[in-house]
């Protein structure tokens, strides 16, 4: 993956600020608007542009508890039915495979108490799951999904 200054400098607008049109990043980076767009394309298609987001405030959606979730499974004979539970579960927003305490840590948000109660039902039902561990969201300090990026040294 080699990524120009041109490249670099797109990538960090757009991590800071996902909705910046085209015709001002153009002029960020000093491109015509047809070059500009050629190089997005071209960062799509090698997947380092893998998507555009927008991030909501939950609680104004009446989601109110955040947990992360470890699960403990017993074998991995039953990973395909356990990640398409995870994927067809509205309420899971992140799910990680991971060495360590337990096999994967979810994030989830929900409604309240009684909704995490039921979504631990639900997911301790799944095949394979011996048990899970909760931790339960105070605060959030920092959350964010931008990197740096530098360019290759030769």
């Amino acid at each position: 993956m080699l990524l120009d200054e041109i490249d670099i400098k797109i990538l960090n607008i757009l991590q800071d600020e996902g909705r910046t049109k085209r015709n001002v990043l153009a002029e960020a980076v000093k491109l015509s608007l047809p070059s500009l767009s050629e190089r997005l394309n071209k960062l799509e298609e090698k997947g380092i542009i893998t998507g555009y987001y927008t991030k909501l405030n939950l609680k104004n959606f009446g989601l109110d508890l955040m947990a992360f979730i470890t699960i403990h499974t017993d074998s991995s004979k039953h990973y395909d039915s356990f990640a398409e539970n995870v994927k067809n579960t509205e309420e899971i927003l992140e799910c990680y495979a991971v060495l360590g305490e337990g096999s994967h840590i979810m994030k989830a948000i929900v409604k309240d108490s009684l909704s995490l109660e039921k979504l631990l039902s639900k997911i301790q039902s799944w095949k394979g799951v011996k048990r899970t561990h909760s931790r339960f969201v105070l605060s959030t300090i920092k959350e964010t999904t931008k990197i740096k990026i530098k360019a290759k040294e030769q």
